[in-house]
């Protein structure tokens, strides 16, 4: 179920308003991707609780200008339902930019770090939310370590 201000999970009503927006648009995204909505509610609320204590005045002011869903058109769906890419692990390879991280059959990385630590930090996090596997690998390509989650 697509969720909006208007509706949302009850997990998330005691969150100040613009974090629950946030929390709103990030599950609604996992949801797109194929994750099942009791995973998708508590890591979409972390997840936007982090980026709260992260984010500057102006990033959340205007963040909060933005739209204030109150309902959610096929439009807003911004990805093809990819349930299999939650089975996928994710790599951490080399990248022209730095290290990337990438599932394993995506076309591109979802993220590029500047260090190979930022790039792992992440791809652990990805993996054990998944709760597959994560495969880091050394320059050349070839593994250097494997990890399930």
């Amino acid at each position: 179920m697509p969720w909006t201000l208007n509706d949302y999970p009850s997990s998330m009503k005691n969150l100040d308003k613009v974090v629950r927006k946030k929390a709103i648009d990030i599950a609604n995204s996992m949801v797109d991707e194929g994750y099942e909505e009791g995973r998708a509610i508590p890591i979409a609320t972390q997840q936007a609780k982090e980026w709260y204590q992260n984010a500057d005045k102006e990033e959340i002011k205007a963040y909060e200008k933005t739209g204030k869903p109150t309902e959610r058109s096929k439009e807003g769906k911004r990805y093809e339902n990819n349930p299999e890419r939650l089975n996928e692990g994710e790599h951490v390879v080399a990248h022209e930019d730095g290290w990337a991280v990438t599932s394993s059959k995506a076309k591109k990385p979802s993220a590029v770090f500047a260090t190979k630590d930022e790039a792992v930090n992440r791809a652990r996090e990805i993996a054990q939310n998944k709760g597959t596997a994560l495969i880091v690998h050394k320059q050349d390509g070839s593994v250097q370590a494997t990890y399930s989650y």
